[in-house]
């Protein structure tokens, strides 16, 4: 036996945010919500009006079962939606041969013995099964001689025969024991399998095992093994069948079973209750599934999805071993030959790269992150797709409260198929939604513990509302509660009472949680302000809001970007790079950790995000400041003093202004800009690669042809431009020259050659220059290349390579020596009780004391660290130590493997890419005329007008207002909430105080104007405003007060977009279309309907040609606008032409006189 290791590849590792890096680019695998395996009973009306029944078996692999009653009250099986058959035939295939055995299986007939007394009474009534006469054949086969025995049936009488004395004389006379007589209360229940009986043609196993083969195969099956063996190969072998402990907990629960969770393949049992669950169907007695509730549908996540692709690895790696091992015979070879890794590793890249499901992380603000990662889809493969869903999939359904967000779904072909987690949802362990409730037992809540609910368990329970009255110890205060059960809102008495929720914000998600007085908004504006929250770009100087919901600190938690004390400690060094924090530990958290007591951290400066926004975190300590574990020691990237921080608070009036707020405009003072409260940093990645052509090497280089030294002088020896150089559009970022192809030179050529030399015009210039609309400064360069393999580049390597490994052993056994004097230091008391490897090898023996020898011996990496010394204290904490360690190890591990790498390999570079050349741009980026900003409550707009601060409308004490908002953009959008935060924002600021409004259970209209009465502001915020430019009072009040305003992503910066000349399409030669490709502007059918409406002929036909697609045309009328002539005539446009050829590819060949 050859036993080798083989490498299968590499997996990306998740990071501790929840991200992959893939091809150096942050991806989250997003969750996918399907439908979950189990039996599911439908129904559907026939055109006639007849309702018709179904039944679903659906596994996690293997072959569809269904089962659906027609319009003749006939019951049908289907497998893998192919040719039907009569259930009964399904049921004899699996052994419930006769008549008499499906009769006894539903109870629907008596037997009766063939003597003419007992036959007697039953005179009248129906017979419930065919009356066989059976023989056995002998006959000789010609081929081999042998006798053959066949078993014939005859039909002496058919089933619903009415017995009389003609047919009791036949009966008797026949070798029968008993026949069966139809059960008369049981005839009208159970008449759908009477008729099935009589549709089914088959009468034992066989006939029905090869009836079943014929319709599934097509043809009749080669011998009567290969028959019986179809259905027990599709539904009972865990080889082609696997329902999943999923789908086996759901059908145990359907029907009332209890098989094990490990029984995965269906049971006879499984199909006779899913039949006898139809005719109950059929007779009203009891319920359809709905395919939207929570219960039917259970979520994928990334393990889960991964586990599928490893699964799909495999089996094609099985099949390459395979037809390798057929290939060659009788050789003697290795596992390496035989496997090809790269299957599997092929497989989990393209998941990783190309799935629906694995996306670009949005990464624009922390809340973004968050939501992306949180985020539920039904689309994706074995999901639904957007053409296909209809309205009742996208719906809002009961069963999503508190699991599923009913606010944030995205606008457009999407709505409703991605969907968010509720805050305090969580998926168990079958991948079904769970959310939490408190326990009510006789009207007490029990306020200590919560249980978490699946749709399933929730759907008979009776819930009261999170701000339900109760005491202090729990009892409800009312008698009569408001609660909710399935989809219904009835008041019970509070004994019937049995669960209550946790909190008000349990309905939605996160992003719709941080908006204030949400209970106010109408759904839909809610919906676009939880949306557009997670565009909000983030400034450079954030600030929390005034209004918030009491969350905002949580959020900027969980985006696990800031950086947060470890536990108490002083702040001992801090600048705009680093910060120094000393920890007190006592002597055994010492004892176990790894670490020094003075911990440095180093912030993330002006790093790009996946949006070009740009990470920046600050210090948000000082030098000597006590903290404790979980502050924050830094801000920045939308968080400010621990709270996320999307946007900024502004003093707002609402009123129009001399119309530039018409239809959402924005009017916005000057003191916004010029104080930079709505300026945020952008950074843009340029690369270029330098590669290996036919003509030769390409070369990084300052020195360009035919550029001036004016062009250059900011090029460095790579020529890659310096840090902290201005750059605006048409700059050369990256110098680059490839190498030219010859052709005959001129005769100027050859003497300019002559004289400089070869050297002179071998090369063209292929630089990298600044794009079209770009300016920004450089704050960082990189180059990376191969390791360049040259005589002496092995020797070199070598040396290099021996002096790592040798400071690697020196530190792995530093890092042991340590270890090994903290386990002698605790387990001096005790002796062993036995110390094993996970491979169950004895390394230290049961009762040995424990020594620097026997201690050193040991391979720590797999070694068990449970019950070293049988002390339960001790052992935790060797069990912790030993945790430390191997993260220890491991990063020295890693951090030699890197550098051995980089010695060696250089940087990892795709085939043919001999160096790449990275520049990083930073843009500064202000409040402009054109940018779209938003309020919390999609009140959105954009900026109009910046207005100069001594013009804008201002209060009696001469406070300038910083925006002004319509007022119109209020009562049809029906978002009151702005509002609210409005005038609560401005008695904030007045007093000094932030305010938590939790959603559903935020301040009240008497709370509001009780702290605005404090604050001494007019009631509601309502007050007369000034005009700046004349100082006349208007007419009439107007709301004044503190909006939180946020800038989204949508900047004018990134969609202003001109062109006079540019680039053309190839074939009908008209301008290209988007800012991307330089295009022009589409003049288009509608527009051109609009000119000839107004007779504009010449513009018409100068748009339709010139600037269009006539080619001679145009180029004449460049040349007549340099030299000052008249315009030239239109001639033919190419599209024209194209249209011609078009008609000759056709066989028409146009003339034109």
């Amino acid at each position: 036996t050859i036993v080798q290791d083989v490498f299968l590849g590499n997996i990306p590792y998740m990071t501790p945010r929840g991200t992959f890096v893939i091809n150096g680019a942050e991806r989250v695998v997003v969750s996918q919500l399907h439908r979950s395996p189990g039996v599911f009973f439908g129904q559907s009306v026939h055109p006639n009006g007849t309702k018709i029944y179904s039944a679903r078996v659906i596994p996690f692999k293997g072959a569809w079962m269904e089962f659906a009653t027609d319009i003749n009250n006939v019951m049908y099986a289907y497998i893998d939606r192919k040719k039907k058959f009569p259930v009964t035939t399904l049921l004899r295939s699996i052994g419930y041969e006769t008549d008499k055995d499906i009769l006894e299986l539903f109870g629907m007939a008596d037997e009766v013995k063939t003597d003419r007394a007992s036959l007697e009474p039953f005179i009248g009534k129906k017979l419930a099964a065919r009356v066989l006469r059976t023989w056995v054949e002998d006959f000789v086969d010609e081929d081999t001689g042998e006798v053959v025995s066949i078993e014939r049936n005859e039909i002496v009488m058919e089933r619903d025969t009415i017995l009389d004395d003609s047919a009791i004389v036949t009966i008797a006379d026949m070798d029968i024991e008993s026949v069966f007589i139809q059960k008369e209360e049981m005839s009208g229940d159970y008449s759908i399998i009477y008729n099935t009986l009589n549709k089914d043609t088959s009468n034992s196993e066989l006939e029905a095992v090869q009836h079943i083969y014929r319709q599934l195969r097509g043809a009749d099956a080669p011998d009567n093994e290969t028959a019986r063996g179809i259905i027990d190969k599709l539904f009972f072998s865990d080889k082609r069948y696997d329902l999943g402990e999923v789908g086996r907990y759901k059908i145990n629960r359907k029907l009332n079973l209890n098989y094990p969770l490990e029984h995965k393949v269906l049971t006879k049992q499984d199909i006779i209750s899913i039949i006898k669950y139809l005719v109950l169907l059929t007779n009203g007695k009891s319920e359809i599934d709905d395919i939207d509730h929570l219960s039917n549908r259970r979520v994928r996540t990334v393990g889960e999805q991964l586990y599928a692709q490893f699964g799909v690895g495999l089996a094609r790696m099985a099949r390459t071993i395979r037809e390798r091992m057929n290939v060659r015979d009788n050789e003697v070879f290795t596992p390496v030959d035989l496997i090809n890794a790269r299957t599997l590793s092929s497989v989990i890249n393209s998941f990783f790269g190309t799935s629906q499901l694995s996306q670009f992380l949005d990464q624009t603000n922390p809340l973004s992150e968050i939501t992306h990662k949180r985020r539920i889809s039904a689309l994706g493969p074995g999901g639904l797709s957007r053409e296909r869903a209809g309205f009742e999939v996208r719906d809002v359904h009961y069963s999503h409260y508190g699991r599923l967000c009913t606010i944030e779904t995205p606008e457009g072909p999407n709505i409703g198929l991605i969907s968010t987690l509720c805050v305090h949802a969580k998926i168990n362990e079958m991948g079904f939604l769970e959310t939490p409730y408190r326990k009510v037992v006789n009207g007490k809540v029990d306020l200590n513990n919560i249980k978490f609910l699946s749709a399933e368990e929730e759907d008979s329970a009776k819930i009261a509302q999170a701000n339900t009255a109760v005491d202090e110890k729990g009892n409800f205060k009312e008698d009569k509660i408001v609660s909710r059960e399935t989809g219904d809102f009835p008041i019970l008495d509070k004994a019937d009472v049995e669960y209550m929720d946790v909190a008000p914000n349990q309905i939605v998600g996160l992003s719709a949680s941080l908006i204030p007085f949400l209970e106010h908004d109408d759904a839909n504006r809610a919906l676009m302000g939880s949306n557009m929250q997670r565009q909000a770009v983030p400034l450079i100087r954030p600030e929390s809001p005034i209004v918030g919901t009491g969350l905002e600190g949580k959020a900027a938690r969980d985006a696990r970007i800031q950086i947060h004390s470890e536990g108490e400690g002083m702040v001992e060094f801090v600048d705009a790079n680093e910060i120094h924090v000393r920890y007190e530990r006592d002597e055994l958290q010492k004892l176990v950790s790894f670490e020094e007591d003075l911990r440095i951290y180093k912030l993330t400066k002006f790093a790009k995000t996946n949006q070009e926004t740009s990470i920046n975190l600050t210090p948000a300590v000082k030098k000597g400041q006590r903290v404790k574990e979980g502050d924050f020691l830094t801000e920045g990237y939308a968080v400010q003093s621990g709270e996320l921080a999307l946007g900024r608070n502004l003093k707002v009036a609402f009123m129009p202004w001399k119309g530039y707020n018409f239809e959402d405009a924005i009017v916005i003072s000057e003191r916004v800009v010029r104080e930079d409260l709505f300026t945020s940093i952008h950074i843009s990645e340029y690369e270029l690669e330098v590669r290996d052509t036919k003509l030769g090497e390409e070369e990084l280089t300052p020195d360009i042809p035919n550029v001036s030294e004016e062009a250059t002088k900011d090029l460095d020896e790579n020529g890659i431009i310096r840090i902290g150089a201005h750059i605006k559009e048409g700059d050369i970022l990256i110098g680059k020259i490839t190498p030219k192809g010859e052709s005959d030179p001129t005769p100027e050529e050859k003497l300019l050659r002559a004289i400089f030399g070869d050297k002179a015009g071998d090369a063209k210039d292929a630089s990298l220059k600044a794009p079209n609309g770009v300016e920004g400064v450089v704050i960082d360069k990189k180059l990376f290349q191969r390791a360049k393999k040259d005589k002496n580049a092995k020797v070199r390597e070598k040396a290099s390579i021996d002096k790592l490994e040798k400071i690697h052993d020196k530190n792995v056994q530093d890092l042991l020596d340590i270890l090994v004097s903290k386990l002698l230091t605790l387990t001096k008391e005790y002796n062993s009780a036995g110390v094993n490897n996970n491979f169950g090898e004895v390394q230290i023996g049961k009762g040995a004391k424990f020594t620097a020898k026997n201690l050193t011996g040991i391979d720590y990496l797999n070694v068990n660290p449970l019950g070293w010394t049988g002390d339960d204290k001790t052992d935790n904490l060797i069990n912790i130590l030993l945790h430390n360690y191997s993260i220890k190890y491991n990063e020295e591990l890693g951090r030699y493997k890197r550098e051995k790498f980089n010695i060696s390999i250089g940087d990892e570079l795709p085939a043919g890419v001999l160096k790449l050349a990275k520049v990083y741009l930073a843009v500064k980026r202000k409040l402009k005329v054109g940018d779209k900003m938003a309020g919390r409550h999609g009140n959105k707009g954009i900026v109009a007008k910046i207005v100069r601060a001594e013009d804008m409308p201002f209060l009696e004490d001469g406070t300038p207002v910083d925006i002004v908002l319509n007022p119109l953009g209020v009562p049809s959008r029906m978002n009151l909430g702005q509002i609210y935060e409005t005038v609560l924002g401005w008695a904030g600021e007045k007093l000094g105080l932030k305010f938590a409004t939790p959603i559903f259970d935020g301040a009240s209209v008497s709370e509001i104007a009780e702290h605005v009465e404090k604050a001494g502001l007019p009631s509601f915020g309502h007050t007369y405003l000034y005009d700046g430019e004349t100082g006349d009072r208007f007419d009439q009040k107007a709301t004044v007060g503190i909006i939180y305003v946020i800038k989204l992503h949508h900047m004018v910066d990134d969609k202003m977009h001109a062109r006079s000349i540019g680039p053309y399409s190839l074939i009908t030669q008209q301008p290209l279309g988007g800012k991307a490709q330089f295009g022009g502007q589409r003049f288009g059918e509608m527009e051109v309907w609009a000119l000839e409406a107004y007779g504009a002929s010449n513009i018409l036909q100068e748009l339709l040609t010139l600037k269009s697609d006539d080619i001679i045309g145009r180029a004449k009328t460049y040349e007549a606008i340099v030299k000052g002539d008249n315009i030239p005539r239109a001639g033919i446009p190419e599209s024209f032409n194209v249209l011609v050829h078009e008609l000759r590819g056709l066989g028409l060949d146009l003339k034109f006189d």
